[in-house]
């Protein structure tokens, strides 16, 4: 594997010129998802009074702006919504995973446009981060049912080239603790080294017990992030 970590400065321009440009919308060098696929937007890694102008045109009068973990800051006009504090964990290069996590075997299924409903319902309950309508075409998406009721998710979301970032890790309150969340980010990072790219995630910094997960799947930080987003003026 050869893939260059360079990209992952910008990663969510990145995947909307490449992998996700069918997904883009983009007024000059500024460009955001679809609406309900993703609130995430990018400009250029140094931004002039031009693209910022070209953003707000695109997104509107008081429109989110979710910059996700790009370290450019808008005009003082654009009003703050938020500030996350987290991490970014690469998977460390090698070709394959170790031993499976202990526990009872469990059938994990892909998921799909006609599973929409279920998933937003796991989203509410489990409350995993930003999920839309239409989030699940960003990539491969894996669930677990128990009893017929999806109970656990994770999928691809960001693409950049060599790359794909897993997300949208979640379990619902009454089937934590079984060992759900690390097979499927496992069975999301065979599928990814199967396709010759290299699996990464972001994480919160203050969610500790999702970074020890993934450090005991493999994954080791590279570097601290600030997630933000802002709303246009108007």
């Amino acid at each position: 594997m050869n893939s260059d970590v360079d990209v992952l400065e910008n990663p969510v321009a990145q995947s909307l010129l490449g992998h996700h440009a069918h997904l883009a919308r983009r007024l000059g060098q500024a460009v955001t998802y679809l609406p309900d696929v993703a609130t995430f937007c990018a400009v250029p890694a140094e931004p002039d009074a031009v693209d910022w102008s070209e953003l707000a045109r695109l997104l509107g009068p008081g429109g989110f702006a979710d910059m996700f973990s790009s370290p450019a800051l808008p005009p003082p006009d654009w009003e703050p919504v938020f500030e996350l504090e987290g991490r970014l964990m690469l998977w460390p290069g090698k070709d394959r995973l170790g031993e499976p996590l202990p526990g009872a075997d469990v059938s994990i299924v892909e998921l799909g446009p006609n599973n929409v409903p279920e998933m937003l319902d796991l989203v509410t309950r489990a409350e995993p981060g930003p999920f839309w309508p239409r989030t699940c075409e960003l990539g491969t998406y894996l669930g677990i049912r128990a009893r017929g009721r999806l109970v656990a998710m994770a999928g691809e979301r960001l693409r950049p080239p060599g790359w794909t970032e897993i997300s949208a890790v979640c379990t619902a309150p009454e089937a934590r603790g079984q060992g759900h969340a690390g097979r499927l980010v496992r069975a999301l990072v065979e599928r990814i080294l199967s396709r010759g790219e290299q699996p990464f995630l972001y994480v919160a910094e203050a969610n500790s017990g999702a970074i020890a997960l993934y450090e005991r799947l493999g994954f080791e930080s590279r570097k601290p992030v600030t997630f933000r987003g802002f709303r246009t003026p108007g």
